[in-house]
């Protein structure tokens, strides 16, 4: 299972916010569920397939195993991972 979190903790509503993703819906989706993220949350395929996580819940999936990534240095693994999550959004092989 390979979870990644990003770096780009942006302010949004008062809070720093950082994007929960994995290279299968389905490890996404277990590991939000460890993080206590009900599943209502997800942002579905249109927008990205990943989850928003606030900076303190980004810390504790770090802890958690999730790899940490940087949205700057690391955007091919970022856009093939969300490019892997939306098609198996829409039922596509991965």
């Amino acid at each position: 299972m390979t979870v990644y979190v990003d770096d780009a903790v942006h302010p949004w509503r008062g809070e720093r916010w950082a994007h929960l993703l994995a290279d299968t819906l389905d490890e996404l989706h277990a590991f939000a569920a460890l993080l206590g993220i009900p599943r209502r949350a997800f942002q579905d395929r249109t927008s990205g397939a990943h989850y928003d996580v606030t900076a303190a819940m980004r810390e504790r999936a770090i802890a958690l195993g999730a790899l940490p990534i940087s949205r700057h240095h690391d955007r091919a693994l970022v856009r093939a991972v969300i490019a892997n999550a939306r098609r198996q959004g829409r039922g596509e092989a991965p």
